[in-house]
């Protein structure tokens, strides 16, 4: 049995009935309307609940949680560059293993959160990321994936998809718009050979916060990677981001899935998958798009999707059943 097997072995996962009602993300921020990386945020610290420290890499959590006089932040938490929040919450821990070691403070227990953007995870904080990874520090570094720099005007990045309008990649008669497939970073952390990798949606709620649960319960380093719709930048209606969320993960766009101990295990299989273009048609960034482009995307995507069920199938994962999963709705 693996480090992380053995970790949940006796694992017992939120509920609908009861779920935390601590809250270590206040409300009184200044997030968009409509935000879902908030959402997806809130839902991370009400898992972890807190007995935690957080490294926040410069981005729109930082930006609009710590306002100088104030901050959201009921637990303790510390700005950082873009490039290294992984380096930074190591440091943390290897000083409370320290001092624990030394007696000099009693608190073994502590979880340790980083967490930064797609642009401060996938480009700018990768190499951070993965030497935390392979240095083996028992943290959780959570990417709040909104697939574009949205706190410093909606630039491309690597976790831009293929097809998108933002200001440094616009569609015009000799450009598509971003013309790069999505980099996949939960792919990459997994190539680590850490014990846990997962994929979360703030759509289906449960299945994320008992994913970050999992993440804090095994020791080592944890990689989740958090689907997190930006109405701003996205161009999508303020109301509709936990719709948009839930069509990414129907439509195959953006599967949810875990890998424990090198174990890749499906989430939540997708029998009769939505047309990808009903995940774009409600996005204004992909109007632009013609039944041509739509139909590379749907083919890139079910290659995708493929290549995750092989890999599901090589390592023995199957489908797992979630507590509480048809109350989320489909």
């Amino acid at each position: 049995m693996g480090i992380a097997a053995e970790a949940l072995k006796d694992f017992k996962g939120f509920n609908l009935k009861k779920l935390p009602e601590v809250e270590p993300l206040s409300s009184g921020h200044r997030a968009c309307q409509g935000c879902g990386e908030i959402l997806a945020l809130r839902q991370v610290l009400k898992a972890l609940g807190e007995n935690v420290i957080v490294a926040s890499a410069t981005g729109c959590m930082e930006i609009v949680t710590s306002p100088f006089p104030q901050t959201a932040w009921r637990v303790p938490w510390i700005h950082v560059a873009f490039e290294n929040a992984a380096a930074v919450i190591s440091g943390v821990e290897s000083a409370y293993k320290a001092l624990n070691r030394k007696g000099k403070i009693d608190q073994p227990d502590v979880v340790f959160l980083a967490y930064g953007g797609d642009g401060g995870t996938a480009d700018i904080g990768l190499q951070a990321l993965s030497g935390a990874l392979e240095r083996g520090h028992n943290f959780i570094y959570v990417c709040l994936d909104n697939e574009a720099y949205m706190n410093t005007g909606i630039q491309r990045s690597s976790s831009t998809p293929y097809g998108a309008m933002t200001t440094t990649s616009p569609p015009g008669k000799k450009s598509i718009g971003q013309r790069t497939w999505k980099k996949n970073v939960a792919y990459i952390a997994a190539a680590h050979g850490i014990p846990y990798v997962a994929t979360a949606s703030p759509a289906f709620a449960l299945d994320l916060m008992n994913k970050v649960k999992k993440a804090a319960m095994i020791p080592g380093p944890a990689y989740v990677h958090i689907f997190s719709p930006c109405p701003t930048g996205w161009r999508h209606e303020t109301d509709l981001a936990v719709e948009v969320a839930r069509l990414a993960v129907l439509t195959k766009i953006f599967p949810l899935y875990e890998v424990i101990d090198g174990r890749w295990i499906l989430s939540r299989k997708v029998a009769k998958p939505k047309p990808v273009s009903e995940y774009l048609k409600v996005q204004r960034r992909f109007r632009h798009l013609t039944e041509k482009d739509i139909e590379d995307i749907q083919r890139r995507v079910d290659e995708e999707y493929e290549d995750l069920l092989r890999r599901c199938a090589m390592s023995g994962g199957e489908p797992e059943k979630k507590e509480g999963e048809e109350a989320q709705g489909d």
